[in-house]
């Protein structure tokens, strides 16, 4: 029998044609040890710092300690039957999350897993967590008001767009509902929201929830949310996952309103992935680079200039303080990064003042830049009035008798500490402020019962709305005070005064 080489040559050909060539590559490691959330895996040499990777039980980690000899992974899912041998393979790609329009008015978790029952998010655009902010030479000047619809905030401790100012205060003061009420007051001012949840109570944001779809909210605005019984890992990633969808609207040429609620958590669950991953702790057991991360994330929040779209990303992030005590380490890195901070006081709050800003601590490093000028000529002297007035306070009670200009100012702090009273969830537009305001700054209300103040202010802004609509249009457009509309006000102001008192 003759073989044929050409014959052996066309069958061996024939059967590599049908031969599936395509080599499946990639870089893997096994797990070494495993246990709280925390993996640690050999190999993967190559493997980069924020890189996910994928276990043999399809759960997914984080590549977040790079050793010598080791990977440092936080697992991202269950992590109970992960066991050691297993292998664990690089995806190559560092942790990124669904960004655009398609999340408004979802609840999604820091991986972009949809959490509302309402199906899969259809976006098809993704953004890395993790981003460089911009440099200060693509940055333009904070100068547009984002109006809160709070008369204190916006009197006295204005907030401006591509702005970073803090809310801090002890537990249950109302720092949730000042910044749900913001988000509230953005309802068809152009601006896109994001609250971030972290390690809140499922209850409790189910009532924020609530709240923001009866209002119409919702429709503008995405709930990024990291329950209390969520793994440490996504509580951490859960600010960062809102930043970058906050920073999609903002290379959009868009403005958007993000909400970190509340970074002391934040810091909590990254001192704890921080000692499972037997990183050496330093104050107060935090890491080294505890500042680091909530500069890098603040940081991000910026008015863009003109040739890059002129955006802007505004972030209010939460602080809970422990027995008023603003000095503690969380709290003083995080008011070094911002622009500013609203401090809301207990006493306060429980004296019946709410919102409870305390006007000696609460500062807004921008400042009158962003007001409009209607709203610098009658709030101008708030602060120091209210600040005065609380000096006084505090010395009057010795004093037996008093004279008349210290009674004068006693009075008129009284009045106006009563008129900045606003109910939750009920913000005011800018042109109303300022007829309330004008009322108050004036000595419209220094005859007027402290205990009918607030029945004085729904009497005017009832008239105002009924008889000064060319008036209120006017202050929106012009975003000034005339001396000719001034005139128009103080007259309708002085009858509507008389008027009441009848």
């Amino acid at each position: 029998m003759k073989i044929s080489p050409s014959e052996i040559t066309k069958v061996i050909k024939a059967q590599l044609k049908e031969t599936d060539r395509e080599i499946d590559y990639y870089e893997s490691g096994r797990v070494i040890q495993v246990g709280d959330g925390i993996a640690r895996a050999y190999g993967m040499g190559g493997v980069m710092a924020n890189e996910l990777v994928r276990f043999e039980n399809d759960a997914l980690g984080l590549a977040l300690n790079l050793e010598e000899d080791n990977v440092g992974i936080v697992v991202l899912g269950k992590y109970a039957d992960i066991k050691e041998g297993d292998q664990v393979r690089r995806t190559r790609r560092i942790i990124e999350v669904p960004v655009g329009e398609e999340l408004l008015g979802r609840v999604v978790n820091p991986v972009g897993i949809p959490l509302d029952g309402k199906g899969p998010v259809k976006s098809e655009r993704y953004r890395p967590i993790e981003t460089k902010a911009p440099g200060v030479v693509y940055r333009k000047p904070v100068n547009t008001p984002l109006q809160t619809g709070i008369k204190a905030v916006d009197a006295m401790v204005p907030i401006g767009r591509g702005q970073r100012e803090l809310i801090i205060g002890d537990r249950q003061t109302g720092k949730s509902a000042l910044a749900v009420d913001t988000i509230i007051n953005q309802k068809g001012k152009g601006v896109y929201c994001i609250y971030v949840a972290v390690g809140q109570k499922t209850a409790a944001v189910a009532r924020v929830i609530d709240r923001l779809e009866d209002s119409g909210a919702m429709d503008y605005t995405t709930i990024v949310f990291a329950s209390a019984s969520d793994p440490a890992a996504l509580s951490y990633l859960a600010p960062y996952s809102g930043t970058a969808l906050g920073e999609y609207f903002m290379n959009e040429g868009k403005d958007a309103l993000l909400i970190y609620d509340d970074l002391s958590k934040h810091a909590a669950s990254y001192r704890e992935l921080s000692l499972l991953l037997r990183r050496p702790p330093g104050r107060e057991a935090y890491p080294g680079d505890i500042f680091y991360l909530h500069s890098r994330l603040l940081e991000r929040a910026a008015r863009l200039n003109d040739d890059r779209g002129g955006g802007s990303l505004t972030a209010l992030p939460v602080i809970e303080t422990l027995a008023n005590d603003v000095s503690a380490y969380i709290p003083t890195n995080v008011i070094s990064i911002t622009d500013g901070q609203i401090y809301l006081d207990p006493n306060l709050f429980y004296a019946g003042n709410r919102p409870a800003i305390n006007v000696g601590l609460s500062v807004s490093r921008v400042g009158g830049a962003a007001q409009i000028k209607a709203m610098k000529k009658v709030a101008g002297n708030l602060r120091i009035e209210l600040a005065q007035y609380r000096d006084l306070l505090s010395f009057a009670q010795f004093a037996t008798e008093l004279d008349k200009a210290t009674r004068d100012q006693l009075t008129r702090g009284e009045k106006l500490t009563e008129l900045l009273k606003q109910d939750q969830y009920s913000p005011m537009s800018v042109e109303e402020q300022v007829v309330v305001l004008y009322a108050g700054t004036k000595g419209y209300l220094d005859d007027i019962p402290t205990e009918r103040i607030r029945e004085y202010e729904s009497f005017l802004l009832s008239k105002a709305r009924k008889e000064q609509e060319a008036l209120l249009r006017d202050i929106v457009e012009k975003k000034d005070l005339t001396p000719e509309m001034e005139d128009s006000l103080k007259n309708f102001v002085e009858k509507v005064t008389e008027e009441f008192k009848d």
